[in-house]
This record gives C-alpha cells, sequence and structure tokens, in this order.
C-alpha cells in the first residue's frame, strides 16, 4: 500500500492522540505537526521524532509532500482552515463538531465539492463497537421502528469549566448523541426545543436538554450536564435509550468496564475510545483514523460519515441553542 505523508494541526489534548494513533498506523509517516504556540510545537515534535514544524498551517498546508491531515483546533477556525486544506489538494480529517454555524459548514462542503482531496469529519461514536452493533440490530428490524430516544453525556464540573468558555454542552458533547440518532433513524429533525441551566459564570450554560422530532414521527431528548460533583470518576459518562415498536435497546458507554479504587479515589480508566494498550493507543479513534487512511490508500470516499450527515448534526445543535436563548420551539423543516 502507498505511504501516506500526514500532518496535524492543532497540537492541544486530541491533536497528541491523533499523533500517537497515527505516528506507528503501518503505512502513515507523521511528517509534519503545527500550532500556535512553539514549545508545544518542539515538544509534540521531540516526543514523535517529527522533522517539519509549524506555527502557520499555512506553511503546513503549502508543503507539496504531505497526502492529508488532520484538524484538530478549535471548533470556531474549523471553516477557514479546512477550505484551506482542501484548495491545498490534501485529504482531510475534520474534527467535530465540523464547524460553528450552518453556513460554515456549507463552506466546507462546497470546498469539498471540486477538491482533489477527501473530506472526512470525525464522528468516533460511528465507530464504538457498541453503537455498531445496536445500529446493526436496528437495520436488522429487531426492534421495529423507532420512536423514542434518550441520551445523556455528562461530565464533572472540574472538566466541564475547564471548556465552557469555549464550547457549549450542545456542541460540544450533544453533537454526538444527534449524530447518532441521525445515523440510526436516518431520518430528519423537523423541530428542536431546548433549555438551559446555568450554574457558574461561564460563557456557556453548564447544563442544556434538547428535544428533537424526527420527521419519521420519532422524539429525541438529549441531555448533556457538565456540573456533576467533582467527586464524580472522570469517564465518558455516556448512555442512550432506543425505544421502538417492537422492543428497545441500551447503549451504556459510560460503564468502561473497569474501576480503580485507590488511595485517590475511584477512577474508571477508558477501555474503548483511545486506551493505551502495549505502548500504543487502540480503540474507537483508531479505528476512526485507520478506516480514513485505508479511503485514502483505495481511492474510496468515505461512507461511514458524509460531510452531509456531520452538517445535519450542526444545524440540529445550533438550533438548540437557539432555542434555549429564545424559549421558542425552531423548526427546520
Amino acid at each position: 500500500m502507498q505511504q501516506v505523508r500526514y500532518g496535524i494541526v492543532g497540537l492541544g489534548f486530541f491533536g497528541e492522540k491523533h499523533a500517537e494513533v497515527l505516528q506507528d498506523i503501518p503505512g502513515v509517516k507523521l511528517a509534519a505537526v503545527s500550532t500556535r504556540r512553539p514549545d508545544r510545537l518542539q515538544e509534540m515534535a521531540a516526543r514523535f521524532n517529527v522533522a517539519k514544524t509549524y506555527t502557520d498551517y499555512n506553511e503546513l498546508l503549502r508543503d507539496p509532500e504531505l497526502d492529508a491531515v488532520s484538524i484538530v483546533t478549535h471548533f470556531n477556525d474549523h471553516r477557514d482552515i479546512a477550505i484551506s486544506a482542501l484548495k491545498s489538494g490534501k485529504h482531510v480529517f475534520l474534527e467535530k463538531p465540523m464547524a460553528a454555524t450552518p453556513s460554515d459548514c456549507d463552506a466546507i462542503i462546497a470546498a469539498a465539492d471540486g477538491a482533489k482531496g477527501m473530506l472526512m469529519v470525525g464522528h468516533i461514536c460511528r465507530f464504538d463497537p457498541r453503537v455498531v452493533l445496536a445500529k446493526q440490530a436496528l437495520d436488522a428490524g429487531r426492534i421495529g421502528k423507532i420512536v423514542s430516544m434518550h441520551a445523556a453525556r455528562n461530565l464533572p464540573a472540574s472538566i466541564g469549566g475547564g471548556v465552557l468558555d469555549k464550547i457549549s454542552p450542545l456542541m460540544g458533547d450533544g453533537i454526538h448523541d444527534v449524530d447518532i440518532m441521525l445515523w440510526l433513524t436516518r431520518d430528519r429533525i423537523t423541530s428542536v426545543y431546548a433549555q438551559n441551566v446555568r450554574v457558574r459564570n461561564y460563557r456557556y450554560p453548564d447544563i442544556s436538554w434538547a428535544m428533537c422530532r424526527f420527521a419519521g414521527g420519532a422524539v429525541g431528548v438529549i441531555e448533556t450536564i457538565w456540573a456533576l460533583p467533582d467527586s464524580t470518576p472522570f469517564a465518558i459518562d455516556a448512555r442512550l435509550e432506543i425505544i421502538g415498536d417492537k422492543g428497545a435497546l441500551y447503549i451504556d458507554c459510560g460503564n468502561a468496564g473497569l474501576t480503580i479504587n485507590d488511595a485517590q479515589g475511584m477512577h474508571k480508566p477508558d477501555t474503548v475510545y483511545w486506551p493505551d494498550l502495549y505502548g500504543r493507543r487502540d480503540g474507537a479513534l483508531r479505528t476512526e483514523l485507520e478506516y480514513f487512511i485505508r479511503c485514502i490508500q483505495t481511492g474510496k470516499k468515505p461512507e461511514v460519515i458524509k460531510p452531509t450527515e456531520s452538517k445535519a448534526a450542526v444545524v440540529a445543535m445550533y438550533a438548540a441553542e437557539q432555542s434555549a436563548e429564545s424559549g421558542e420551539v425552531v423548526k427546520l423543516f
């Protein structure tokens, strides 16, 4: 298989996870990294033995030797970076949320339509084996037609407080669940009603609930709470209940299957999304990035998640934020 020469734009927590996965995927060479922070840039370049480093992502995108790039920056920056990357001819893996607004998503999709490279937005839950198996059961007709869904994705206050000035619970976490709902139902959302609760004085409220009405008649409720007690063991506490007219499915992504009780308290380490196993990052993030790499190597466009589907999730959560501010139902169709 052809070697894919890869770059990363953005070296925060998740950019580092991308580097940890990409640096030992067969057929991939992590060749360049970019961040605005020179000290972080040198730290990551030394750790992953990356020769090319850039504080300006435009310089990385101008590198003709790079085939693909992961964009792992703040979502408000996604539109401009993604469009520039697509215009440069690179294959683009863009972390969720796709962009800050539906119109920004449209601009990215328009750039992708005429681009040489492929675009895939990172919706990691579509590569979580628990969610994938639930999708297979639904597609097999085992619970009939979906009529109701309830998702919860909650965090301790200290974790939430670290990002509430940057992104809302709905756009940061609720977007996972609305994307899963859209994927499972293969339907569209016709209206959204949401409410917020502000516990602390951050830019965004700590708690948001959204109710989505689907064209086929189903209702989906999304619960995002970033204000759990700090004694709560940090884990991706995510649960989804799916009720059909002939049965039900229950996805528990909050149970990691391992609890460690030591002198510092209770801990639930990640065992699914990006666990460290025998010195390498494994799990759903690796599966997702390996899928993207295979698409590049085979020339087949990604089918598991399409840009228009990623935009639909942004549209729903953007509408939910509008609804919570106005107190009114937002109609989408």
